[in-house]
């Protein structure tokens, strides 16, 4: 019984009764410490993704040896080097980007589609929009990155404005006062998802003034997740991405 069609199949047959399949569906989704979601990716098309923060590293381990066991693709986030390199030891398919902290492990390959333009307003920033890149790259995307363009020196943006029009969901990422979003939104007739950053000095409050800024603007096409939600972005620009290029 290798997976649930195979066990809904041996219920149709008579094979097993459906408290059977129960339990034998629990048994193989549940470790005493995590349980995981294999039917994800038949409902939403995209699967299961690990956030590695906070978590043991022995049970991060063990959730990756799961996914090895099936061959199938996972992204864990907010990885220390500690988790990657044990888990490089069970699972030897893993990469790690530092900047990022994503940890990915590809069993199957991951054909790329449409573009998504992934845009920093400082170098401060590209921590959190490599989280963004990486997670639309891994979930099939074709990411562009202009980084740097910040309000600052607006005439940066200016140059890359054909470059990022050329995208079919954009990302901007930026802490400071968060101004980037609404300018990017103001010049292009693509969605826009804004990224605000913990970057800044003490009056940014730890990002909730480049929030703050994203939720009020008046460019209308933009839409904001949380502080430092660098995978947040990724995802949801992946899906409208996704909705594009499959009309």
């Amino acid at each position: 019984m290798e997976n649930i069609k195979e066990i809904l199949k041996q219920v149709k047959q008579g094979r097993i009764s459906i408290e059977q399949a129960e339990k034998v569906i629990q048994q193989k989704n549940t470790m005493d410490f995590a349980t995981i979601d294999w039917q994800r990716s038949t409902r939403k098309d995209y699967g299961e993704v690990i956030f590695c923060n906070g978590k043991k590293t022995a049970h991060v381990v063990s959730i990756f040896e799961a996914f090895a066991q099936k061959k199938q693709n996972v992204l864990g986030t907010r990885a220390s080097k500690k988790q990657f390199f044990a888990i490089q030891k069970k699972v030897p398919q893993t990469e790690y980007d530092e900047t990022s902290q994503i940890i990915k492990a590809i069993f199957s390959p991951i054909p790329k589609r449409g573009c998504v333009a992934v845009c920093t307003a400082g170098t401060s920033d590209i921590p959190i929009a490599e989280e963004a890149a990486q997670t639309a790259e891994f979930h099939g995307s074709h990411v562009i990155r202009v980084y740097d363009v910040g309000v600052a020196g607006i005439h940066r943006l200016f140059a890359r404005l054909e470059e990022i029009r050329s995208a079919n969901c954009i990302v901007a990422v930026a802490g400071m006062e968060g101004a980037l979003g609404g300018v990017i939104t103001g010049l292009v007739n693509k969605p826009v998802i804004a990224v605000p950053t913990s970057v800044g000095y003490g009056t940014s409050f730890q990002g909730v003034s480049a929030l703050l800024t994203m939720l009020n603007s008046c460019a209308e096409g933009m839409a904001v997740v949380n502080i430092d939600n660098g995978f947040g972005a990724g995802y949801l620009a992946s899906q409208i991405n996704r909705l594009i290029t499959t009309k």
